[in-house]
């Protein structure tokens, strides 16, 4: 049997002090093996956001344990969540957050910036079907074409754990989709461990697992034994 990849144990996220602390995470318990494809889904204020940034190394639980690979980095100090986001986690965000001074080759070329032996920028690129685009800046491409070049970006330092916030958020449906498919199917063929989280319900259909949040609490964790087709999607 693999050994998880990911594991939640028994993790708090709390803010605040006395009348005023409240819980963003509540006794958060699960688990995701390696290769898998993840929905996170909830309304605002679920948590679910809180739980992306712990993922990602921004935020750390207040109680709980946060095993990555075997290793617990919920007692990280600084220098060794830097070293942890560098290597292990590449992020794709709901409005590509690309650098609008660089060319889409210069946004994905930033890894060898990050990491000692990124994937070659022009595979990226040409991996997302933009490699004739690559001297256009970010004010240059459509939205679909951005966020394919922030995926480029995310995938070129060769992390294990891809995070996607709303990933589809800022796009059409048929873009949505493509963007979607794409990304799937390269940490599909990578063995990389896609998670997104999303408010939109119909994304959780294509999963692999679907860990399903509210008021801060797991509300349901299910498998999908037959994730449904990008195509098939109503978004």
């Amino acid at each position: 049997m693999n050994t998880p990849l990911i594991e939640f144990r028994d993790v708090y996220r709390s803010y605040g002090q006395g009348e005023t602390e409240f819980y963003a995470v509540e006794n958060i318990n699960f688990t995701i093996n390696r290769g898998e494809f993840v929905v996170i889904l909830g309304q605002s204020g679920a948590g679910k956001s809180t739980v992306l940034n712990m993922l990602g190394g921004i935020d750390q639980p207040t109680k709980g344990s946060l095993i990555i690979d075997g290793d617990d980095i919920s007692g990280y100090n600084e220098d060794q969540m830097e070293d942890y986001r560098g290597r292990k986690i590449g992020f794709i965000f709901q409005f590509y957050n690309l650098l609008t001074g660089l060319s889409a080759y210069e946004n994905v070329a930033i890894a060898n910036e990050i990491v000692h032996l990124p994937f070659n920028a022009d595979e990226m690129l040409q991996a997302v079907g933009l490699s004739k685009k690559k001297g256009k800046f970010p004010a240059q491409l459509s939205g679909g074409e951005q966020q394919r070049v922030s995926i480029a970006r995310a995938l070129a330092k060769d992390p294990e754990i891809i995070l996607g916030d709303e990933l589809t958020g800022a796009l059409d449906a048929n873009t949505g989709k493509d963007v979607l498919k794409l990304v799937i199917n390269i940490c599909k063929e990578n063995n990389k461990t896609l998670i997104i989280v999303t408010h939109n319900a119909a994304i959780a259909e294509c999963a692999d697992k679907v860990i399903h949040m509210r008021n801060a609490k797991i509300k349901e964790i299910k498998i999908n034994e037959n994730p449904l087709p990008v195509e098939r999607l109503d978004l």
